[in-house]
């Protein structure tokens, strides 16, 4: 009994993070924050939309994270930070749509490419690409379009709430 209820609380919380957001570890899985890791091509791969978190894991002798304005990112100023990170294992949630940018404020790292630009974006609009060929030449545009959850109706709270109940209902039935 005990097996089927770990069984029904790992797929619950599994629906609960796919409807609520991803978390992302800045510079996984090749790097971490450090002075390594290429942060344009990082996020160039990955879209960050609304309830996802960002990871930063460091060692917090070495490094620390500063949240900046685009100011302060661009010439790797941290002197008027938004916020400081200096635990070595720190979750930033992204809770809304905007650009935020975060440097490594030890003196020379920024410089050395230790900051990283996240765009968040919102779960319910993406960009899709559309081709189509005319001969030999094939035509592409990209257009925004609703995501299937949002056009077909569904709240992604109420996915989350739902889960919960299922959850509740299973547990209720094995005790």
């Amino acid at each position: 009994m005990e097996t089927k209820a770990l069984i029904l609380i790992t797929v619950a919380m599994t629906m609960l993070g796919m409807a609520l957001g991803a978390s992302h570890t800045v510079g996984a899985p090749h790097g971490s924050w450090d002075i390594q890791t290429n942060y344009s091509q990082w996020v160039s791969r990955i879209r960050f939309t609304t309830g996802d978190e960002l990871k930063f894991q460091y060692s917090a002798v070495v490094h620390n994270v500063v949240e900046v304005s685009k100011t302060g990112y661009d010439s790797c100023n941290g002197s008027s930070p938004i916020s400081t990170f200096p635990t070595g294992n720190d979750v930033v949630p992204l809770a809304t749509v905007r650009t935020r940018y975060f440097i490594c404020g030890v003196s020379g790292h920024c410089n050395a490419g230790m900051k990283v630009e996240v765009n968040v974006k919102s779960k319910e609009v993406r960009t899709v690409q559309r081709c189509r060929r005319t001969g030999n030449r094939r035509r592409c545009q990209f257009e925004t379009v609703l995501s299937s959850a949002t056009s077909a109706g569904v709240d992604q709270s109420a996915v989350a709430r739902l889960g919960l109940i299922v959850v509740a209902a299973g547990l209720m039935l094995f005790f």
